[in-house]
């Protein structure tokens, strides 16, 4: 079985013991509840690595006073399993006052993480950007992977590294979705039968978006209404936002051309779920 430990003492054990053998080390950092789009960073940071980490912790501080800390689920049993299979090494799966011991000092990342998530769920990023921050200090790797379906933490996450001089390289890697479309995530199983359903909404509204881009269209404010159009059609729906920003500052943009991330969040029932596509900057040579 994949050892699962508990203390930063311990990770760090692993981890200087593989570095002395000169094996590199990859790091996916995750909530638990593992499915098919983490096995991909695992796998991913497998094969481009000698040692993998996985971190399994549901970070308390970046979950708002009414999000789902509590229901967020938990499955260190079946995560272990995925893990295994997957190829990681060990799994690092601390308890809340182990990471956080009467701490003082957040790490806050600015500017673009006031808009899309950050503007509805205030202090958000800053809870990522702290965990991630620690998670980095203590598994010290090579390289770290993140799905770009959290297109938003992404950037955060690099911006934060290349500010504070991380000497670690940021795997972005695709989304990972259901056949039907429906982008993987830990939280589709708080969906009802009748809620899964509605919630291919998403998906269905960002193809038509992109097929809009694809067919020519070069403006956003008619990608983004089409996009809004057709989630509205769906009645369990609620939108929080449907913003199309630039790829580099979360800008909004006026013209699909010029790179741009298109970005969702919709709550389906209780459930807020997200999803997105990137459109990289046109080369008009």
């Amino acid at each position: 079985m994949i050892p699962v430990v508990k203390t930063v003492e311990e990770v760090r054990r692993y981890v200087k013991s593989a570095k002395k053998e000169g094996k590199t080390i990859g790091f996916v950092p995750t909530m638990g509840f593992l499915h098919e789009g983490h096995k991909s960073l695992i796998v991913r940071a497998a094969k481009e690595n000698d040692f993998v980490v996985v971190s399994d912790f549901v970070n308390p501080t970046q979950f708002g006073p009414n999000e789902d800390f509590e229901a967020y689920p938990r499955d260190i049993e079946q995560d272990a399993k995925l893990c295994k299979e997957a190829g990681a090494d060990i799994i690092f799966n601390p308890e809340a006052p182990e990471m956080y011991d009467n701490a003082l000092t957040t790490v806050t990342v600015d500017k673009i993480t006031k808009v899309l998530c950050g503007a509805s769920r205030p202090g958000h990023f800053a809870g990522v950007a702290t965990v991630v921050s620690k998670l980095f200090n203590i598994v010290a790797p090579d390289r770290a992977y993140f799905g770009e379906k959290d297109a938003q933490q992404l950037m955060v996450i690099r911006k934060m590294v290349k500010d504070l001089n991380f000497d670690i390289e940021i795997v972005g890697c695709p989304i990972i979705r259901e056949e039907d479309g429906l982008a993987k995530s830990s939280r589709n199983t708080y969906l009802n039968c009748e809620e899964r359903k509605a919630a291919l909404c998403l998906s269905r509204a960002l193809n038509i978006g992109k097929k809009m881009i694809e067919d020519g269209e070069k403006s956003a404010v008619a990608v983004k209404n089409a996009i809004i159009a057709e989630i509205e059609k769906e009645p369990l729906s609620k939108i929080d936002y449907v913003e199309i920003v630039d790829l580099d500052t979360l800008d909004p943009a006026e013209r699909t051309d010029t790179g741009i991330l298109t970005a969702i969040a919709v709550y389906i029932g209780k459930t807020r779920l997200i999803d997105n596509f990137i459109i990289e900057k046109v080369d008009n040579k």
